[in-house]
């Protein structure tokens, strides 16, 4: 029974420190500007981590401490934790899927397509009330204003990397012709009649293009290069969770069935 409760507690430490990469990429989807004006998806890994840290506790005191209440509470709750996890990793997955960003001729960033992306992100981040609050957080945000910082030529600005949310929301779409003066200040349309999004552009610092479609488009395209590369993350400490998960359970049925027959043994005699 010793030796069971040993291999517990030591599968329940290694449950512990596989909970710290789940808290690290939380912290790390929390901290990004996008997720930061969208408050629906921003603590959930975070949450879910320090839940796993806090039952993985729980389950290597009770092994330690041989306190059988409390390994039966943690194998229960780890595995609803690990069920939540499962289900948002296959979530995140499907609704990632749909890739709208594509390549422009000449250009060293993507640009994005609003229908190119999953219609359930569409619907529950682009709708009108939704999509008011956000434009607010993004014009409060420091997004665009760093590109000024960061490029100053043209040819500079055209060929970096900039993400899809400044690649949309900074700057005017591409096909409109605009004339490059700064990241985030374009003038003389060549072709207006482009796209829809070539009239909603302004040079206004708190608008921009934070009300295009491309804008839209650009905060999906970098939700999804952020929860695909969380994922990975996510489904490595999930394999690790499962695999412990099944060493403590088999450890704790061996203590059970060992304490039954220390009982029934004393018992006999």
């Amino acid at each position: 029974m010793g030796v069971s409760n040993n291999i517990t507690a030591v599968v329940n430490f290694i449950a512990l420190l596989a909970s710290i990469p789940i808290i690290g990429a939380g912290v790390w989807l929390a901290s990004k500007p996008d997720n930061e004006c969208i408050h629906n998806f921003r603590w959930h890994v975070l949450v879910l981590g320090l839940l796993v840290l806090l039952v993985s506790l729980a389950g290597f005191v009770g092994a330690y401490w041989n306190k059988q209440g409390l390994l039966a509470f943690y194998l229960c709750c780890m595995a609803i934790l690990i069920a939540l996890l499962l289900f948002i990793l296959l979530f995140s997955f499907i609704v990632t899927r749909p890739d709208g960003t594509y390549y422009v001729p000449g250009r060293g960033f993507k640009e994005s397509m609003l229908d190119g992306f999953s219609p359930w992100l569409r619907n529950h981040l682009t709708a009108s009330r939704s999509w008011n609050k956000i434009t607010t957080c993004l014009a409060d945000s420091d997004v665009c204003i760093r590109l000024t910082q960061d490029y100053i030529s043209a040819d500079q600005f055209f060929n970096s990397h900039i993400s899809p949310l400044q690649s949309g929301c900074c700057k005017p779409p591409s096909a409109c012709g605009y004339n490059y003066v700064n990241p985030i200040l374009w003038i003389n349309p060549v072709n207006p009649m482009v796209d829809s999004d070539c009239y909603l552009w302004t040079n206004e610092q708190s608008q921009l293009c934070y009300n295009c479609n491309a804008c839209k488009a650009g905060l999906l395209g970098n939700l999804r290069e952020e929860w695909r590369k969380a994922n990975i993350i996510l489904m490595v400490a999930v394999v690790v969770l499962i695999w412990v998960y099944l060493i403590a359970c088999s450890a704790f049925k061996n203590a059970q069935t060992e304490d039954l027959f220390r009982r029934y043994k004393r018992g006999w005699v």
